[in-house]
């Protein structure tokens, strides 16, 4: 007999729910010691000194992983993230869907593989994946301030590194591991991934991998809401088939390690548009990774990264036939060294080098279909220091820059960027914190931006550059005060970007596929214009024991608003948000309940027309870890958007007619060794 969703949901909850009472029954009240138990630090490789996440105070950041990461994984980073202060997602379906920070998106937040540039193209447009994994990430982090002056000078919002740890850096005296296993009710969801370390003798050897399968997923009402003309039941096209595997090894000694590994990334995706085209995208990534512990006198250790990816995605049509490709080849290279403390001064300082070779081309004839085939260069320093001044934590960094674009057939294009941040950091009382940070940073037009021009199907838009676009010059300032220790902490933020010579897409009305005026053309002309901006918001959060036993909780708030000077809101801004995670561990078992409410969007750019309505999103999970010979097996259910609500994305091109998933049992097993 087949349960419905509904009935398992409630199900779910209900256990969750006799769980925790029975739980609080059998509890013994904890001991002051236990009360004042050290919660568990996380490392931040994309740091320059690898500082613990509660450390970062002159770069906010948020470090997913473990359990936490597995009760929050999505099919996209962008689904995965879109819960976390201060990040939403673009949402272009379930295939694409990219973070948002701060309401900055696209090129202006960097996406990192273990510290380097995922090289994919989903800056280019919403529809675009971002070419990475992290159903297969130890940890995920979101990174901003003076520290993201090491990856780009154009990270204006911050970035995310998804840590895989494919090149092993420390031995394992046996292979250890972890398998996954989940099913989803909402989309059919069938998603199987793996991670197994060892080592042989002095070598360190990494494998891992992912298999996803999904459906059309369901949807609570109609496509366009209120609209019963348009799809119910399940959302057209929004299926997702995708995989990946990776390989590692490396020579691991006293003075450091030296190693090496190749990827391979497989996925295929439906466009949830009228067109009903979809997207095959295939990458292959090369990497390399060296440390040297002590090399010579006064620095404390070397870093060498090299990384070369081939990237393709066909768009293709409803019928299989193939419309655009889109191709970057890129080679890069990071060269970091980590002096010893100079009068005082900690830091780090190296050379960062790209070259890609981009287009994107007709299938059928080779043409520039979009972008012409361009040569894109950039060389860049950079500096990152910290010193100690009594209670005062002092950082500074600075990013000089060069970058080249080469089209063919059109006009060559450089820019010289510098980029720099400063801050500093009071402990006025021990565990508490009183910051702030001022920023500069330029960044240089992307190719799409200066190039484009012609249809793009996915996104229903005619995309015409403008090769005379100028940098980007963005001013930041945020102030940070916070609670760093106990079982009670919190933090609040307060932030302003003003931004010159701001870019973004000016939309111009219905034109056919020659870019020519037709009220009924399928395509709408988007003209890449600039201007000054203003994007200014707030962040806070409270927590209580989050990683201890008995209860938690947790209550948070993020809001933001970009505006183009004297021309009205910025489009797709995100929504003002508040929200409550309670969770209750007692032993083997793991609950928790998390309430996020989005208010309703009205501030609108121009040439936006219709509002994004309020939502209320409530996720439940409950999870039982039992031990099994040498296993360690975790059994668990969650239940995502249970109210079964119509959610739409203030921040998605397609939040009028493609709504989020309804509600969704997901149940699975893990298992690690």
């Amino acid at each position: 007999m087949q349960v419905q969703p509904t009935l398992l949901a409630s199900a779910v909850l209900s256990a969750l729910a006799a769980m925790s009472s029975a739980a609080i029954a059998q509890t013994a009240p904890q001991q002051p010691d236990q009360q004042q138990q050290k919660l568990q630090e996380v490392v931040v490789t994309a740091s320059p000194f690898s500082s613990e996440e509660n450390a970062q105070i002159l770069t906010p950041a948020k470090v997913l992983s473990g359990e936490e990461l597995r009760n929050k994984l999505g099919n996209s980073l962008g689904d995965t993230l879109s819960h976390e202060l201060g990040v939403s997602a673009s949402s272009f379906g379930a295939g694409a869907s990219r973070p948002i920070i701060r309401g900055m998106e696209g090129p202006r937040v960097m996406m990192l593989q273990n510290g380097m540039s995922t090289a994919d193209v989903s800056t280019v447009s919403n529809d675009h994946a971002v070419a990475t994994e992290a159903a297969t990430a130890r940890q995920i982090e979101i990174l901003r301030g003076p520290a993201a002056l090491l990856y780009g000078s154009g990270a204006i919002g911050g970035l995310v590194n998804v840590v895989n740890d494919r090149i092993p850096t420390e031995l394992v005296g046996k292979p250890t591991g972890e398998v996954e296993a989940r099913y989803g009710t909402v989309d059919g969801q069938k998603n199987t991934s793996f991670g197994v370390d060892g080592s042989a003798g002095q070598i360190g050897l990494h494998i891992d991998g992912n298999y996803r399968d999904t459906e059309n997923y369901k949807i609570p009402g109609n496509a366009r809401q209120g609209d019963a003309t348009t799809a119910s039941g399940r959302l057209p096209n929004s299926f997702t088939h995708e995989s990946s595997v990776g390989v590692g090894g490396s020579y691991i000694a006293d003075w450091g390690h030296i190693g090496a590994s190749v990827s391979s990334l497989d996925d295929h995706y439906g466009i949830p548009t009228a067109e009903k085209s979809f997207i095959d995208l295939h990458q292959t990534r090369y990497d390399i990774d060296s440390l040297i512990r002590e090399p010579f006198a006064g620095i404390e250790s070397f870093k060498f990264k090299l990384g070369y990816t081939d990237y393709t995605h066909t768009e293709k049509k409803e019928d299989g036939s193939s419309d655009t490709v889109f191709t970057n080849r890129s080679l890069q290279t990071r060269w970091e060294l980590t002096h010893k403390p100079l009068a005082g001064w900690r830091g780090n300082f190296g050379v960062q080098t790209e070259n890609s070779n981009y287009a994107a081309l007709s299938a059928v004839d080779g043409s520039p279909q979009l972008t012409p085939k361009t040569k894109s260069s950039s060389f860049a320093g950079f500096l990152v220091e910290e010193r100690k001044f009594g209670d005062v934590l002092a950082s500074a960094g600075l990013r000089l820059e060069s970058v080249q674009r080469r089209p063919e057939g059109l006009l060559n294009r450089d820019f010289n960027l510098f980029s720099w941040s400063t801050g500093a950091m009071w402990s006025f009382m021990p565990g508490y914190g009183l910051g702030a940070t001022y920023s500069v940073a330029q960044r240089a037009p992307t190719v799409e931006e200066l190039y484009s021009k012609g249809p793009h199907d996915s996104t229903s838009t005619y995309d015409v550059g403008d090769s005379n676009l100028q940098k980007e010059t963005s001013h930041n300032i945020e102030l940070t005060l916070q609670k760093t220790e106990g079982l009670v902490r919190w933090k609040g933020n307060l932030f302003q970007n003003k931004v010159k010579n701001f870019v973004y897409g000016r939309t111009n009305g219905q034109v056919d596929d020659s870019g020519n005026p037709d009220p009924a053309g399928e395509f709408l002309q988007r003209f890449w214009s600039q201007g000054d901006a203003t994007i200014y918001g707030a962040e806070a959060e409270v927590s209580y024991n989050l990683s201890g036993e008995g209860f938690s909780a947790r209550g948070f708030t993020d809001t933001s608003r970009g505006r183009l000077d004297n021309q009205g809101s910025l489009p797709l801004q995100p929504a003002t948000r508040y929200g409550v995670d309670l969770g209750y561990r007692q032993g083997p078992w793991v609950s928790g309940v998390r309430v996020l409410r989005a208010l309703k969007q009205d501030r609108l750019a121009s040439f936006e027309q219709n509002v994004t309505p309020s939502y209320t999103q409530v996720d439940a999970n409950l999870s039982y870890t039992q031990k099994l010979q040498s296993m360690r097996v975790t059994w668990f259910a969650l239940v995502k958007n249970l109210l079964n609500q119509d959610i739409r994305f203030s921040t998605s091109v397609l939040k009028d007619t493609v709504p989020q998933t309804g509600r969704n049992l997901i149940v699975g097993v893990r298992s690690a060794f």
